[in-house]
């Protein structure tokens, strides 16, 4: 299996010194290249002196300048790093506050760590071009998967994909040995964030099967993970 070999920059934005040292030894341990700041006037001093940080994880609550001040003024030094939100509980609505000023996603705490570093790779995949997105190539058994011109052959024969195939395996292969849920799916992969769901992804999941495993009925690859979604082993 081959990957790209890139070293993310993130800046967390979190006054609470034990969170933030959190966040930052976990992400490093995943080879993030980590920045942090402890209110909004030095989140936005920060940005100013790097506007190109490929994450920002900003809390919404700061000393100084709020979460919604920063992403506010941000936008108008025209930054443009993503920014994933981080509210407490009982602050939901404010949170189309945040998505109408360009915060891409948000995480409510107490979080889990995992989950977390889920949503920044789903953010990563979306926003990164493709020679820089945590992935470009890969080979999957016999199959040989280019993420990039959205290519795929089987011992050097072509093999048809719909957009969507690759965004779901795309999706699956970066949280891999993660179970994914089907609204994960539909909220990362289609857009949907209302609480629904649907056989749809079923479908899609079985398709991709039927191109990628040996035993599409016995698959290795691509696991189901009964009443919750799938994982993708590898």
């Amino acid at each position: 299996m081959n990957t790209t070999d890139n070293e993310f920059s993130m800046l967390i934005v979190e006054d609470d010194p034990d969170v933030g040292a959190g966040l930052q030894e976990f992400f490093e341990m995943q080879g993030y290249r980590v920045d942090r700041a402890h209110d909004g006037e030095e989140a936005l001093e920060k940005l100013r002196e790097k506007p190109d940080y490929d994450i920002v994880l900003l809390d919404v609550m700061l000393p100084k300048k709020s979460g919604f001040d920063v992403l506010k003024e941000s936008q108008e030094m025209n930054v443009s790093a993503p920014v994933l939100m981080i509210t407490g509980r009982g602050e939901q609505e404010n949170l189309l506050k945040g998505f109408g000023l360009g915060a891409q996603d948000y995480v409510v705490k107490p979080f889990d760590a995992d989950e977390l570093a889920a949503r920044v790779r789903a953010i990563l995949v979306r926003t990164q071009p493709p020679n820089k997105a945590p992935m470009d190539v890969m080979e999957i058994g016999d199959v040989t998967i280019n993420f990039s011109t959205h290519t795929a052959t089987r011992n050097g024969e072509p093999i048809a994909f719909t957009a969507l195939e690759y965004d779901i395996l795309r999706y699956l292969i970066t949280n891999r040995n993660h179970v994914v849920t089907r609204k994960q799916l539909l909220r990362d992969v289609w857009g949907i964030s209302q609480d629904i769901e649907t056989r749809t992804i079923d479908r899609h999941v079985a398709s991709l099967r039927k191109k990628l495993e040996n035993d599409p009925a016995r698959p290795v690859h691509i696991e189901t993970v009964y009443g919750i979604g799938y994982r993708y082993n590898g």
